[in-house]
């Protein structure tokens, strides 16, 4: 995970990453992720890999939370999918990326 001061902005981090080749969109919908440019296109847990995360929190408020991921799928496609955090979060989201996670396919430095 990131934690310089410069990166800690939603905006900064996503230029970043696009920077570095993560220009897809991703979403999940029934269990499956898909890059909203190809929605016919899908990927099950064990074709993802999380990259990294970054989180961020609201200064005025706790309760804007948020957490963006740097995923790659097994065929290439890199980009990254958001979502809220703690009472918020889109619970399809935060399960497929759980799912991953438990595959033991989180936090992959090698494509840095």
């Amino acid at each position: 995970m990131q934690d310089k001061e410069e990166e800690r902005s939603l905006v900064n981090v996503e230029r970043k990453l696009n920077e570095e080749g993560y220009t897809a969109d991703f979403s999940v919908q029934n269990g499956r992720l898909y890059a909203m440019s190809d929605e016919k296109k899908t990927y099950g847990p064990e074709d993802v890999t999380i990259v990294d995360f970054y989180r961020f929190e609201g200064e005025s408020n706790p309760d804007d939370m948020s957490i963006l991921y740097a995923l790659e799928t097994a065929d290439g496609v890199r980009g990254t999918i958001s979502s809220a955090y703690g009472t918020y979060g889109e619970s399809d989201s935060i399960e497929f990326l759980k799912q991953v996670e438990d595959l033991g396919k989180n936090l992959s430095k090698k494509f840095k």
